[in-house]
Parts: C-alpha cells; sequence; structure tokens
C-alpha cells in the first residue's frame, strides 16, 4: 500500500496514465499503430528526441535555460561527419571530436553566464547565433556525404522493431537517473537550483555547479547531433534546428520547476513519449502538422502553469 501511495504522488504518475491510455486508444482505432514499423519509427524519434531533452533539464535543474542546445547539437554533428570525411578519421576518434565539441561549447556557456552575471537565456541566445554561424561557416550550407558504412548501418539498424539507437538513448537515461538521484553534483545542481544562496553559504562552489551543468548539457546535445548522423546518412547542417521545442516541452511537461530546484527523469521520459506519441497519432489520423506545433504550444502553456501553481514564489 505505500508503494501505491509514492507512485500515486510522484511527478510522473499521471503521464504514465496519460501515456497508457494513448497507446490503447491509437491501438484500438489505428490498425497500423502497433505495426513492428511503426514502433520502429517512434522509438527512433523517441531514441533522439530523449537525449535532447535531457540535455535542457540539467539547465533546467539549476533554473536557467539553454536556448543553444539545438545549436551545439548541429555543430558536433557536422565536426563528427567532417572529421571523418575530410581528414580520414576512424570512428572512435571522431566520436572523441564531436563529443569535444559538445564539451567546450557547454564549458564556454556555463564560464560566460557565471563571469558576467547575465541571464542564460541571453547568453545562449547569443551563442546559440554564434555556434550556427562557425556551422554554416565549416559546412557552406552542404552536408558532408562520406560517412563510413559502420556508421550508417548503426543508425537504421534495428532488431525487430528495436532501433540500435535505443540503446545508446537507453544507457544514458540509467546514466542520467543514479546521476540525478545519487551523484553529489546531481544533488548540488539541484540544490543551486533550489536556493543559490543557501548552497553558497553549504560550501557549493556554484560557478563550477553552473559550467558542470551546462558541459553536462553540451555533451547530450552532441550525443544526440552525433546520432542524427548516423539517423540520415550524412552530416546535414539543418541538423539540430527544430530541437528547441521539444528540448522545453518534455522536460516542463514531466514537471520540471522553471525557477530550478526540481526536474524529472522519469517525467521527462514520459514527456518525450508523449509528444512523440502524438506526432505519430497525427501522422495516423493525416491531421495537418501544423497541429503538431499548436498542441505542442498548448501543452507548454499548460504545463508552465501547473508548474507555476507547484511553486507559486
Amino acid at each position: 500500500m505505500t508503494t501505491t501511495m509514492r507512485l500515486l504522488k510522484t511527478d510522473w504518475f499521471g503521464l504514465l496514465v496519460a501515456f497508457v491510455c494513448g497507446v490503447l486508444a491509437l491501438a484500438a482505432t489505428q490498425p497500423t499503430f502497433l505495426s513492428t514499423f511503426n514502433i520502429y519509427v517512434m522509438l527512433t524519434a523517441f531514441s533522439l528526441s530523449v537525449l535532447v531533452a535531457l540535455s535542457q533539464m540539467v539547465i533546467l535543474a539549476i533554473g536557467q535555460l539553454n536556448l543553444s542546445v539545438g545549436a551545439i547539437g548541429g555543430l558536433a554533428a557536422i565536426t563528427f561527419a567532417g572529421v571523418m570525411e575530410v581528414w580520414g578519421l576512424p570512428v572512435p576518434l571522431a566520436i572523441l571530436v564531436g563529443l569535444l565539441v559538445g564539451l567546450v561549447c557547454g564549458a564556454i556557456n556555463g564560464a560566460v553566464t557565471f563571469w558576467s552575471g547575465l541571464n542564460a537565456f541571453v547568453v545562449t541566445l547569443a551563442t546559440l547565433s554564434i555556434y550556427k554561424g562557425i556551422n554554416i561557416g565549416i559546412t557552406e550550407a552542404q552536408p558532408f556525404y562520406e560517412i563510413p558504412d559502420i556508421v550508417k548501418s548503426f543508425g537504421n539498424a534495428r532488431f525487430g522493431a528495436f532501433p540500435y539507437l535505443l540503446i545508446v538513448a537507453g544507457l544514458v537515461l540509467i546514466a542520467m537517473l543514479v546521476f540525478m538521484r545519487r551523484g553529489v553534483l546531481g544533488r548540488q545542481l539541484l540544490a543551486v537550483g533550489g536556493n543559490r544562496n543557501a548552497a553558497e553559504l553549504s560550501g557549493i562552489h556554484v560557478g563550477r555547479v553552473i559550467i558542470a551543468a551546462h558541459v553536462i548539457s553540451g555533451l547530450l546535445a552532441a550525443v544526440a547531433g552525433m546520432l542524427a548522423v548516423a539517423r540520415l546518412q550524412l552530416g546535414q547542417p539543418t541538423i539540430g534546428d527544430d530541437w528547441l521545442i521539444i528540448s522545453f516541452a518534455a522536460p516542463v511537461i514531466g514537471g520540471a520547476v522553471l525557477a530550478g530546484g526540481h526536474v524529472s527523469v522519469v517525467g521527462t521520459v514520459l514527456g518525450v513519449a508523449i509528444v512523440t506519441l502524438i506526432n505519430n497519432a497525427l501522422v495516423l489520423l493525416n491531421v495537418d502538422p501544423f497541429a503538431v506545433q499548436l498542441l505542442l504550444g498548448a501543452l507548454i502553456l499548460a504545463a508552465v502553469a501547473l508548474s507555476r501553481f507547484r511553486d507559486p514564489a
């Protein structure tokens, strides 16, 4: 009974019920919904989107926003593809270069935010433009096509309905669950987001925590960008351009408090799952694609209202 009550009180239980109801409704009305191919398509979209959402969730934990998530992911993606095509680097080294790009971009965001005292919204709005400009400068708006076969195969391989991309997403998800619940730095992120002054008085180095949060965000965005290259089978300069809404919507729908101090990894994952389900449902029902954006906007407004209700201060 105690376990049941705890489950009912979690941020994400309502989302889980909504997701299950949505799945049951679509399964009953759309014969193709449970087809192997349709499930594969949904899980592929989920695998990329969940990394993007977790990238933003880390920043929301400290009460900030990262508008450059997509730009970092896009820059890491074209760097990953470019060093393999132009310099002929082997895949493992190219992956390290891509991760390094995400780390450096995230560190710049965090360092400038902390040392300048500017709002992260303003800083990452500026770096979004900078990183995107570097992207266009490197690619001249042209894709990198020479992607190794092993990368292409991984991006499109599957076991039944389960894409290999889901393996990476699953490992990252487990790592983030442990990090946020058990990790010292994870608890410090929430402490800084909850009350920065109290965190400082308790001995937490706020600057390091802020920079670390942005570094983690950049690394997750870089992973998502490189997986997008594997999925698309090319280094497309537009990778990441449409990530901002999902990166913000899923964590907020999942229970993140905008002022910081409270996020939910499970809630964020369910937020991504619900958005993915909605997108798939609208495709199956032949609904105008613009309705997706309208519905996402409504979901964000509802989630923000709920966030304000939870934390009226």
